[in-house]
Formats: structure tokens, C-alpha cells, sequence
């Protein structure tokens, strides 16, 4: 399998890695020599590729296969499966799809296939999944991201995009020789930036935040978590109340308002719409003026910290980092917005190391110094379908077919969806409040899932194809998120009868008549290289040079080089705003939106607000405790749960709870005790560790643990069992994870099995 002369490699969405093997087995894994701080979680995938949870055939639920689509959805997480063959499989969905086109038409198909799966530029699985439906007249799709979804609606009205800034975010060697005061709201976590988007050769982040810190950057850290920022970056930390930071961030805006500290030149030349802002400062609306005293009193921080945090910030060179985290918060429109609003006042936007960036260490490659390349990638094909919902409204999709909602200034209406087909991703990891998504799940008539092991959405399929891991199919990674670019060579044979997406999708697509369509004829190799070949050309327009094709595959990597000075978000539209407007109606960054107030959303209005979040500190019930559910640092979401790097992780099997010492003294709690957290919508089951890494009055729980009910219980700890599945606004209906409260106690009674890590029962294959 390997005639190259040199070491196997591939690379993830976490790093690349050497591939150790022996006897066609993978045994280990060794970080790539570039990697100046590897991430651990790829070893987590050695003892997994062909361990129980493996699925290795084609696989029908039962009373499905019995009683065909519509029967017993009920059944689905509970029921047995049956072992098919390939032909089979393909012959039985594309007899589905048909039906469904015929009777109900393209748009009762949604194809959510939301989540990350492969690094690689063909074999992946959303572009496989979406242009085999285009070829037979689309499909319902989503729209925006369960990471940032307000902010990508919010930021468009007010910078005139998102993604152009955000790929344009501020590097961390310009932040390291100009900022002086670094304030991070909602902190830099390392654990996070372990992982991008496309694959990475070298992981940034600590070397980022190290260097500014040998410089003299001073860093703030506003998280509920101490360790949302390196302890050697000596960070200052400061934890207000979850789901307050923009009350937090008006505060501020408005001792610079009242003290005379905002830079009005900048707001004039650079800004519409402050006189709006100024006058909601003022209390001129609402006859409360938001100053240190007003945002203390619900961040619950002293009021005489907010004053001298707003006087520092205007009196440094300061760039104001947002997480990704505070999208997911009710009103998670809010935070962006006034942090950009807090960053307009102070002046500094465009200009080196300053302003403001979204989500330092959200991934690796923010901050990280690199050249953008139009890299190409496996063409979709059009989607005759023009039905989409905000990818966080499936719960509401799937219970309200017809029903009418908001979004983003349009009236819209729920799809009847008939079929779900979900490849590349996992939506009862990703997902608010599982308990009613799961009653939900039972509604539509087949749901069809592209897996490679057991996991909780495999289990509630009707339909199971399985699928290979990037260990058993050879890809390119092309990504301008990272200057490494690599080779992903085969390293085993597919485990049982596996097949990549793109087989999985040609073989339906022949039963359907659109193969040569799906495929052009192509086979998968002569697809790599047309993807490398058309992205070696685009490249060469950007100026830079590729290698052949055949140096890559001998190489296995080569690294783009930097652009010629750092990136400073911005920088065009400072030096010359006339001449390099933003997209805006007005061309400048708009603190007060025409648009959006013209929409008279009352959960969103025409500039940055406080508004009461439904569930938070400052209106719980005695004893509740807010939780927050943040990303993992064992695993990428919950690829891998199952892997030996994530189950070490784990308390007599279960995820850990992180709290304060206060709050377990309080409540009698010890290390190491089994909780029960809980609330209306359901509980979850996780292991104590006890910390004053964490503010009193919170508790911690990672996400991606796989779902594991019993009734509305999830004995293995996922914490959307008991999150709030609530749009942020009528404007963007981003998720809101981070808004919930929780009650806690002791576990009492035996301690169930955890069967998240068990396949289902499999029954004889039909004869």
C-alpha cells in the first residue's frame, strides 16, 4: 500500500500526523516534525478504527425494513438493525428518494449533513452529500453555524461582512510588537485552537499569546473559567455573570462616554449612527443611563473595576478579543455588536495590533500568520431548492411544518420534511435541548445516516451506510486557513465493507440514472488532481507557486509562504475610508443600522442593547447554578469520543462537571461524586471535579459527549439534555446554549451502565 519513499502521513482538522502500521494495522501516530505544540487528540482515534463500535455493513432498522418509511420512529435509538447488502442499501434509498421527490417534491428532503468530518479537500462529506441531492433537484439546506451564527448575521449589517474579516484577523506578530493591553471576553483558549477547518501543519496559538506576553502585552480575561487564558500569559481575571457581557461592554462604552475618553474623530470619519448609540448610553430611550454603576449591578462586578478597565483601554494600544462562545447566548447578536461599537469608541480599529478580532484560539488559524489562497474545491452543482432554515431551528423545523418565522428580515416557512439525510456530522451532539429533538426525530418518515461508528445519530437512523475514516481512503488538504498543505495517504484497507461517501453516493446515484452526472466520469484520483490542478492555477494568480503534482505526492506537504508584512484587520478601509468603503449601506461601520431597525424586531433593535437574557444569574430560582457548555479539549466536538484520549478523560465513565469550591461545600458535594444536573428539560449524569479555576455560581460541563438517554436522562453527560433550544433573536436564531440554568445534587440510587459506547442489538442478515 505504500511505494513512496518516504513516511505515511495525513493531516485532520486537529494536525497532521506520521502514520505508524504493522501488519496493515494503524498503531501509532507521531505528530508532524513541523508541529511546534501537537494537539492529543488524534492518538484518540488508533484503538478505535476497527473496535466494536465500528460499523462495517450496510444496516437497516428493523421495524423500517419490516414496514417501510413512516413506521415506528418511535423506535428509533431503541430498535435492532438488520445487516444488508450494498445493493441492497442503495436500491432501498434511492426508491425512498424517489417516493419523497414524487409525492411531496425536492423540498421534503433535508439534508442537514452539518459537522465537520474529513480534512480533505474531495473526500468531504457535506460536498459529496450535496451535490449527488443537486443532481437529482436539491434539497431543504441550512444556513449559518452552530459556532457563530449571530455574529454572521449581526456583523454583514454592521462591517459589511464577517468572513472577510474574520479571515483578515489581526496576527498575533502584530499584536505582539504593537498592542499593549490585550482584553479577551470570553478568554484565548488554548484547548480550542487545537483544531481548524481543512487541516493544520502547526499549531500557533501558545506561540501567539507567549510572544505578546514577552513583549509586555497585558492580558484581561473575562470568562467565568480562570483557565480561558494560559496561566503563563498572567492574565488578570475578571468574571461577570454568564450571558452579561454586553451589558459588561455598554458599561464600558459608557464611562468613555461620560468621562470624554471616546476618540469622536474617529467616530465621525470611520461611523454612523453614534448619536443613536450615545443617546441609549444616555438614557435618553429608556431613562437609564448604562454607566459602570448600571452594568455592575447586573454583571455583578464593582462598578469601580469597570471604570478603571474603560480608562486603561483608552489609555493603551488595546485590541479587544470576542469569543465565538458569546454568539451562543440569548441575544448573542448583542455581544458582537457592542464590541464593536466599545472598539469604535477607543479609536483603534485598523490600525496595527488593536481594534477588535473574533475569536482568538476559537481555532488555530485566527491570528495566525498566513496568505489567503483561492484554493478550489469538489463542485455542489446548483440546488433547485430554495427552501433553508437557520441551521439551529431543526427542533422547530421538524415540530411546526408550515409554520411561519423570522430571519434576518424575511418572513419565512417551515418545510414539511419527509426525509433526513445527515452525513459528516452528529446533531445530537450539536444540538439544544436532545430530549426534544428527539421527539421531534420521530417525525419524519426515513432518516438516512453516513457513519463510521455507533454513535448516537447512527443509532437513531433508519437507514446506516457505512463509511470510511481518512485512514482508508487516500486526499488532498488544501486549505488557505493553514500554509501547511499535505498529502493524505491510505494507510489500511477499508473495515468491512466500508465505502467512502463518494462510492456510497455513486452507487445510488447509478440506481437513480445520474451517475455519469455525480461522477463526470471521474474517478476519485483524476478528481484529486483536477481539484489540485485548477487550485495550482488560482494560485499562481495570487502569487504563489504549487508544485507538480507529482513533487506533492513524493513530498507529501510543502508550506505557502507568509505574506510580505502582518495582517492588521482593517487596514484598508482606515488609511482611506472613502476610497475603500465597507459594505454597508453607508460604507462605514454602522452603531446604529437603518435596516435592522426598519425590521422592528422587539428582541433586536437598531443598535447595541442590554437585553434580559431568559435564563441567567440575575433572576434564578435559590439554588440554581448557571452552566456553561463549552468545547472540548480531548476531542473535536464529539469526533472521538469514543477514543482512548476522551474516555481517560472521564469519571466512573461519565463527562466531568467542573465547580467551584463554594458551590460543592454549599450543597455537601466531594470530588470524584456522580451528579445529577437538571432542569424541565431534562438531566444529565457527570463526574465532580471540584476547582477555583471556576467563579462560584457556575458549573462547567464540556460538550460531545455521545447522547446516551434513559427517559429525558443522559447517563454518559451530555449537556444538551438540558440546554435552552431558543433562537438568540429574530434576527439571526443562533443557538443558546450558554444561557441555562441548572440545579445540581447527589446521584442517589445505583449507577446505570452508560451504553453511549455500545452498538445496538444486530440481528441475522436477511436470507
Amino acid at each position: 500500500m505504500n511505494d513512496l519513499k518516504r513516511d505515511l502521513l495525513t493531516t485532520s482538522h486537529w494536525g497532521a500526523y506520521r502514520i505508524d502500521r504493522e501488519g496493515g494495522r494503524v498503531t501509532g501516530l507521531r505528530a508532524f516534525e513541523e508541529d511546534s505544540d501537537p494537539s492529543p487528540i488524534g492518538q484518540g482515534i488508533v484503538d478505535v478504527l476497527d473496535a466494536p463500535t465500528r460499523i462495517s455493513q450496510p444496516m437497516i432498522r428493523k421495524s423500517w425494513l419490516e414496514g417501510g418509511p413512516g413506521t415506528a420512529g418511535d423506535q428509533r435509538g431503541k430498535e435492532a438493525f438488520v445487516p444488508v447488502s450494498w445493493a441492497e442499501a442503495s436500491r432501498l434509498v434511492a426508491g425512498e428518494l424517489d417516493r419523497v421527490r414524487r409525492e411531496h417534491g425536492n423540498q421534503g428532503i433535508y439534508a442537514g449533513s452539518y459537522g465537520w468530518a474529513s480534512a480533505g479537500r474531495f473526500h468531504h462529506a457535506q460536498s459529496q452529500m450535496k451535490r449527488f441531492l443537486n443532481c437529482i433537484g436539491g434539497f431543504t439546506r441550512s444556513v449559518n453555524t452552530y459556532s457563530y451564527a449571530a455574529a454572521e448575521v449581526i456583523v454583514p449589517h454592521v462591517l459589511g461582512s464577517f468572513f472577510d474579516h474574520l479571515a483578515r484577523t489581526t496576527s498575533w506578530e502584530s499584536i505582539a510588537e504593537n498592542c499593549e493591553l490585550f482584553v479577551a471576553f470570553g478568554g484565548v483558549p488554548l484547548k480550542n485552537g487545537q483544531i481548524s477547518q481543512g487541516g493544520l501543519g502547526n499549531h500557533v496559538q501558545k506561540a501567539g499569546v507567549l510572544k505578546a506576553h514577552e513583549n509586555g502585552v497585558a492580558f484581561v480575561n473575562i470568562s467565568p473559567l480562570r483557565s480561558d487564558i494560559m496561566e503563563d500569559a498572567d492574565a488578570e481575571w475578571l468574571t461577570p455573570r454568564p450571558s452579561t457581557d454586553a451589558a459588561l461592554m455598554l458599561g464600558l462604552a459608557g464611562v468613555l462616554l461620560e468621562e470624554g475618553l471616546h476618540d469622536a474623530n474617529f467616530l465621525d470619519r470611520y461611523t454612523v449612527g453614534f448619536k443613536q448609540l450615545a443617546d441609549y448610553l444616555r438614557g435618553e430611550e429608556d431613562g437609564i443611563v448604562k454607566n459602570a454603576d448600571w452594568a455592575a449591578g447586573i454583571c455583578a462586578l464593582p462598578a469601580d473595576k469597570i471604570r478603571e478597565l474603560a480608562r486603561t483601554m483608552a489609555a493603551k494600544r488595546t485590541m479587544i478579543s470576542v469569543s465565538w462562545s458569546l454568539t451562543r447566548q440569548d441575544h448573542g447578536e448583542q455581544p458582537y455588536w457592542a464590541s464593536i461599537a466599545l472598539a469604535s469608541m477607543l479609536g483603534q480599529m485598523g490600525q496595527p495590533g488593536t481594534g477588535i478580532g473574533f475569536g482568538y484560539s476559537a481555532m488555530n488559524y485566527l491570528g495566525a500568520t498566513r496568505r489567503e489562497v483561492d484554493y478550489a474545491a469538489f463542485p455542489q452543482g446548483q440546488n433547485g431548492v430554495s427552501d433553508f432554515i437557520p441551521v439551529a431551528r431543526v427542533t422547530d423545523m421538524l415540530e411546526n411544518p408550515g409554520a411561519a418565522y423570522d430571519y434576518n428580515g424575511q418572513r419565512r416557512t417551515y418545510p414539511d420534511i419527509k426525509l433526513v439525510w445527515w452525513s459528516g456530522g452528529n446533531p445530537f451532539h450539536h444540538h439544544q435541548d436532545l430530549n426534544r429533538m428527539r421527539r421531534a426525530w420521530a417525525r419524519p418518515e426515513t432518516i438516512i445516516a453516513n457513519e463510521w461508528c455507533w454513535n448516537a445519530l447512527a443509532k437513531h437512523a433508519d437507514i446506516v451506510l457505512p463509511c470510511t475514516t481518512t485512514m482508508e481512503r487516500s486526499d488532498i488538504a488544501l486549505t488557505s486557513r493553514d500554509p501547511y498543505q499535505m498529502v493524505m495517504d491510505r494507510v489500511m484497507e477499508p473495515v468491512g465493507q466500508a465505502r467512502d461517501d463518494h462510492d456510497i453516493f455513486r452507487g445510488i446515484a447509478a440506481e437513480m440514472g445520474v451517475e455519469e452526472a455525480f461522477t463526470e466520469n471521474r474517478s476519485p484520483e483524476e478528481w484529486q488532481r483536477w481539484i489540485y490542478d485548477v487550485s495550482r492555477q488560482q494560485a499562481a494568480r495570487s502569487g504563489v507557486e504549487m508544485p507538480s503534482w507529482d513533487t506533492f505526492q513524493r513530498d507529501g506537504w510543502f508550506r505557502v509562504p507568509p505574506p510580505e508584512k502582518p495582517t492588521v484587520m482593517m487596514d484598508e478601509f482606515y488609511a482611506d475610508p472613502e476610497a475603500n468603503p465597507l459594505k454597508t449601506p453607508s460604507g462605514k461601520i454602522e452603531l446604529f443600522s437603518e435596516r435592522i431597525a426598519g425590521f422592528a424586531y422587539d428582541d433586536c433593535p437598531g443598535h447595541p442593547s442590554w437585553m434580559e437574557p431568559r435564563e441567567w444569574l440575575g433572576s434564578a430560582p435559590e439554588g440554581a447554578l448557571h452552566m456553561i457548555s463549552n468545547q472540548p479539549r480531548t476531542k473535536l466536538h464529539s469526533q472521538l469520543d469514543h477514543g482512548s484520549v476522551s474516555r481517560a478523560d472521564r469519571i466512573q465513565g461519565r463527562e466531568p462537571v467542573l465547580m467551584n469550591p463554594e458551590d460543592a461545600k454549599t450543597r455537601g458535594l466531594s470530588e470524584g461524586q456522580i451528579l445529577r444536573v437538571y432542569n424541565a428539560r431534562g438531566a444529565c449524569l457527570a463526574g465532580l471535579r471540584i476547582s477555583d479555576e471556576i467563579m462560584p455560581g457556575v458549573i462547567q460541563i464540556s460538550t460531545g459527549a455521545w447522547y446516551d438517554p434513559d427517559g429525558d436522562t443522559c447517563r454518559h453527560g451530555n449537556p444538551n439534555a438540558v440546554t435552552l433550544d431558543k433562537g438568540t433573536s429574530r434576527l439571526a436564531q443562533g443557538p443558546t446554549a450558554h444561557s441555562c440554568l441548572v440545579m445540581v445534587e447527589a446521584f442517589d440510587g445505583p449507577l446505570p451502565d452508560t451504553q453511549a459506547h455500545v452498538p445496538p442489538e444486530i440481528l441475522p442478515a436477511r436470507g
